[in-house]
């Protein structure tokens, strides 16, 4: 399988932004993909925060983060980013990057959908 590799996370104090990013250094994106964006915290569900699909740049978010991430897509670098502004300590949590492929059955937000992932981005809000 394609790995992604995520960079970006740290430790930050609730209101600050970080910008995450998704590399796939061996596999280009492009195509008929949606590039998602999941977290999971200790003892949580994992869930999709953001997607994007890579061509028509159609956007979803969770309704959590919605107002304050922003996915975007960079063609040049072969990288999907997501910004996070107005972070909170809810935010708390490892990010993952994936990538599903449009002519597979499912939603933006299953992560059974999606065929490649990366190891994920620890993010730390405090309080």
């Amino acid at each position: 399988q394609v790995q992604l590799v995520e960079s970006g996370g740290g430790l930050v104090q609730a209101g600050d932004s970080l910008r995450l990013s998704c590399a796939a250094p061996d596999w280009t994106f492009s195509g008929n993909i949606i590039v998602g964006w999941f977290r999971q915290a200790p003892g949580k569900e994992r869930e999709c925060v953001a997607a994007i699909h890579w061509i028509r740049n159609t956007t979803y978010y969770s309704d959590s983060v919605k107002g304050r991430f922003a996915i975007s897509t960079d063609y040049v670098k072969n990288t999907g980013n997501l910004q996070m502004n107005s972070l909170k300590p809810e935010d708390t949590a490892v990010y993952y990057c994936a990538v599903r492929f449009t002519y597979i059955s499912g939603s933006y937000y299953d992560a059974g959908g999606y065929s490649y992932w990366g190891r994920g981005t620890r993010v730390t809000v405090s309080s």
